[in-house]
């Protein structure tokens, strides 16, 4: 199936200041969210992302916009136009319900905050959203882009999809195989790129929370011509053009570790 990059909002100043904002209307990235932002789409203009899903929170409007422009930035002049930001209500924020708003220095003191982090599948937050939910909601839109992307573009298509923290923890914890009550052992800054690659029989994790790393070795390599192709050719005297858009998705982990990423795209 389809490669994703999951890509979190570059800094607010709730981040800055410890706030919760959760889905409080009006968070945006501050000047330094600005900066990662425009950091993060340079790192991912050079790829052929054929779509830009986001929370419809303005946070990540705003970064999918700026990968969106960088990307359609770096195809000027080639066939097809501005690259669109789709919104995605399958990855908004967690449902805080009254925590929203709230110092986390202050929601520390609450008996609930020890669940969250030892047994986060038993929270559900005040007048809010099970963490249960988040997860289920958020790996099912994920889960329903790729095989929306797969069938329009074909298993070797790179998406972008622009979220929150606990949401792209909970993505990558299933990828994994990990129980809901592992994923605060996860790490997710602000702007940092995570990538699954959904493979037939299961996924595969080929990055995680990477700030400054190169990302085109994601680009799909040419499908490689088959003997019997290569022996028709000769005997025509034709030539085969390479297509990228049909290669048969690798579902197998190389023993020893083989040449990692290298071995699936």
């Amino acid at each position: 199936m389809t490669t994703v990059l999951l890509l979190r909002h570059g800094r607010t100043n709730a981040n800055l200041t410890g706030v919760l904002a959760g889905r409080s209307p009006g968070v945006e990235l501050d000047e330094v969210g600005r900066r990662q932002a425009a950091a993060a789409a340079e790192r991912i203009a050079p790829l052929p992302v054929r779509a830009v899903v986001s929370s419809p929170l303005r946070r990540c409007r705003q970064t999918a916009k700026a990968v969106a422009d960088a990307r359609t930035a770096a195809v000027a002049g080639q066939n097809g136009g501005p690259l669109p930001v789709v919104t995605e209500a399958g990855l908004i924020e967690c449902g805080y319900g009254s925590w929203t708003g709230r110092k986390l220095r202050d929601l520390a003191k609450e008996k609930l905050w020890s669940t969250v982090q030892q047994q986060p599948s038993a929270v559900r937050f005040p007048d809010g959203e099970a963490m249960t939910e988040m997860s289920a909601r958020a790996t099912a839109a994920i889960r329903s882009w790729d095989q929306k992307i797969a069938a329009e573009h074909g298993d070797d298509a790179l998406w972008v999809a622009v979220s929150h923290g606990d949401v792209i923890k909970a993505i990558l914890a299933d990828a994994l195989g990990m129980h809901l009550d592992q994923f605060q052992r996860i790490m997710i800054d602000p702007a940092s790129v995570s990538v699954i690659h959904y493979a037939g029989t299961r996924p595969f994790v080929l990055r995680m929370n990477t700030v400054g790393q190169d990302l085109e070795s994601l680009i799909p390599r040419p499908a490689k011509k088959s003997a019997s192709k290569k022996s028709a050719s000769k005997k025509t005297g034709s030539t085969t053009k390479r297509s990228t858009t049909k290669r048969s998705a690798t579902t197998r982990a190389a023993v020893g570790g083989g040449l990692g990423t290298e071995d699936l795209l």
